[in-house]
């Protein structure tokens, strides 16, 4: 979803800053004491979708949306005395999309504020790491800002290594503080009970502990185990729910919710040329949606400077008990919804992606070191496709 032009003003003024940077620091022997920059990352990248179960018509219409994205990732870092190394990510991302279900708010074709809208997330991060006696402290925080939501998170984090160095255990806390701004559609705005008007707010807290271990030169495995809650307004104010009779109302769900995500992660590589990246969640929450997630790439090694990813997801879960489809809620349900992300389905991704890091660097370019294009098709079986290509260029 990250849009696939930058201006060559931007990249030729990044690549000269980085040039000059790597020019100063790399004349000399010796780690450097300055803070310099280590990697710079443009992602962008296009997406288009389409299904006919919108969530803003109650179960049912068109969900075309597109969505076009920018993000720069910029890697300082400072190596300091006594082995302590000082890493700092700054990203900033903007995407701006254009959707057809959120223009039915209103009803009106062009007429809603959250037909088209533009999201700007910025984030720094900062890890310390004593590279002496092998364990890592971070912290970080991190916004973002639409029209109708308005997000702003913290994490921590600490890592210790095992002695032999092959084994790390993580532990990581997040949280994020939201606010989400009650558009009703335009047929309740005004009636009693709509929540039409201010903010309500949603928080939420993250837990998370995972290990990984080398076993041998050939396969390194990780395992983590998360826990989520989740608390304040967690419907969205402009989701229809259309009653059997008829009638409609805004989506209602519970002020609460708990989540237990649990995955395992490996790689193991075949020969020089071949890796296989496996993939494994299993997640399940107190509103009886349970998932299974099963992920693989293999990348493959062409060339010294290039090597093309196939990768294929599979995905299934199970409804929340409070979805139904349209118009097959009563009166009788104290909570409803017709969102069809929280419906029964599975789901396939597939895809592939080239990766190419000339010695030269790209077009000759030394410090422009690697330029990877991935392209993914997916599909669900609630009918909803989309297709995302996406490009990454790193300077380093």
């Amino acid at each position: 979803m990250k849009r696939i032009f930058i201006t060559g003003l931007a990249l030729l003024g990044i690549m000269r800053f980085s040039a000059q940077n790597r020019t100063e620091t790399d004349s000399t022997n010796y780690k450097a004491k300055k803070l310099k920059i280590e990697e710079i990352n443009l992602v962008s990248s296009y997406y288009s979708q389409n299904g006919n179960n919108a969530s803003v018509t109650g179960g049912i219409g068109t969900e075309e949306l597109t969505d076009v994205s920018n993000a720069i990732d910029v890697k300082l870092v400072k190596q300091g005395e006594n082995g302590i190394k000082h890493n700092f990510d700054i990203e900033v991302g903007v995407d701006h999309y254009s959707s057809a279900s959120s223009d039915k708010i209103d009803l009106q074709a062009n007429s809603s504020a959250s037909s088209a809208d533009t999201r700007v997330y910025p984030s720094l991060n900062y890890v310390r790491e004593n590279e002496a006696k092998g364990n890592t402290f971070g912290i970080g925080v991190s916004s973002s800002t639409e029209y109708d939501y308005q997000s702003f998170g913290g994490n921590i984090s600490y890592s210790k290594q095992t002695k032999d160095r092959n084994g790390e255990f993580t532990a990581r806390f997040q949280t994020f503080i939201d606010q989400v701004k009650m558009i009703a559609p335009i047929e309740l705005r005004g009636t009693p009970n709509a929540k039409d008007s201010g903010t309500e707010s949603r928080n939420t807290f993250v837990g998370s502990l995972s290990y990984s271990q080398i076993i041998n030169r050939n396969f390194q495995v990780l395992v983590q185990a998360d826990i989520v809650s989740q608390q304040g307004y967690l419907a969205l104010p402009f989701h229809r729910v259309y009653f059997t009779d008829g009638s409609v109302h805004q989506e209602e769900l519970p002020d609460s919710r708990l989540k237990f995500p649990m995955a395992v992660r490996a790689s193991y590589f075949l020969g020089d040329n071949i890796i296989i990246r496996a993939y494994y969640r299993y997640y399940t929450d107190d509103w009886d949606l349970n998932s299974h997630t099963a992920n693989i790439e293999v990348p493959v090694k062409i060339s010294p400077f290039f090597s093309i990813s196939p990768f294929y997801r599979y995905y299934q879960q199970t409804a929340i008990k409070y979805f139904k489809a349209h118009q097959q809620h009563t009166a009788a349900n104290e909570f409803y919804t017709s969102n069809y992300d929280l419906s029964d389905f599975d789901s396939n991704f597939m895809g592939v992606g080239l990766h190419f890091t000339p010695i030269n660097g790209v077009f000759g370019m030394k410090y422009f070191n690697m330029i990877e294009v991935r392209y993914g098709h997916y599909s669900r079986s609630t009918e909803l496709d989309s297709d995302i290509v996406s490009i990454n260029l790193k300077f380093k």
